[in-house]
């Protein structure tokens, strides 16, 4: 820890989890209600969201409790009064793309577009996260990454690049999302620039995340740089299994 680096100790509680546009496995059942419940009851400080909806006109009309704020918007409630979006994909009847729900104020977001030519819209969404009582901002990025293999290699030296323009090596970092990493490559271009996987400090692999209903590939993470401690959470309770096509990660970062 750097000298007089904070005012007090601090320790933050993260979540990251893909809402699928808010709907179950299969798009089988619209579940934002229920879903901003789960969030409430893990009341955690910082949400990463991705496949989050900011708009959907043709959704709107068909279903009754579709709401009439973007789904950021609805899911932060009062609980988390800081949000940012970064929309990735855009099409005739709306959008959707990543966000982050804060309980601290956040001082500065930028959403950068690592798509690769074809069908999937990808992004990561930076944001400056400023805690009254720590003296350095923290750094957070949500991530979502693509499908293919050769395309998620150029996303993650893209994200190491924003990492090195944009985050001093002494202030702390968090990214966290759907990596879609099931073949588990990430790690060997993460280390290179500082980072750690939560989970994997401590289990020696990632969580296995999808799908929710019989988890068996690890896609989202949390890694870390510039911190004191990073547990993992508690497991999901089985609620989120039908939720969301994946469950949701928590941590508990100290620093």
């Amino acid at each position: 820890m750097i000298p007089d680096r904070y005012s007090d100790p601090i320790s933050m509680k993260l979540l990251t989890v893909n809402i699928h546009k808010g709907f179950t496995l299969f798009n089988r059942r619209f579940m934002l209600q229920e879903l901003r419940k789960a969030l409430l009851q893990a009341a955690p400080d910082l949400v990463f969201l991705q496949e989050v909806t900011g708009a959907h006109e043709g959704h709107a009309r068909k279903l009754a409790d579709w709401p009439t704020q973007s789904h950021y918007e609805y899911l932060a409630d009062t609980v988390w009064p800081e949000y940012a979006y970064g929309r990735n994909a855009v099409y005739p009847e709306g959008h959707h793309g990543n966000a982050l729900l804060s309980r601290y104020p956040i001082t500065a977001s930028i959403n950068h577009d690592i798509s690769i030519a074809g069908p999937e819209p990808r992004g990561l969404l930076y944001c400056v996260v400023q805690p009254p009582t720590l003296r350095f901002p923290v750094h957070a990025i949500c991530v979502h990454l693509g499908l293919n293999q050769r395309h998620r290699h150029i996303q993650l030296h893209s994200l190491c690049s924003l990492i090195d323009a944009r985050v001093p090596a002494e202030e702390p970092l968090i990214v966290a999302g759907d990596f879609n990493d099931w073949r588990q490559r990430a790690d060997s271009v993460l280390t290179q620039c500082g980072m750690q996987e939560v989970h994997t400090l401590h289990a020696g692999k990632p969580l296995r995340t999808y799908p929710s209903l019989c988890p068996l590939l690890r896609l989202d993470r949390i890694y870390v740089r510039g911190v004191d401690e990073a547990q993992p959470g508690p497991r999901a309770p089985r609620i989120w299994s039908r939720l969301s096509d994946h469950v949701p990660l928590l941590a508990t970062i100290r620093f």
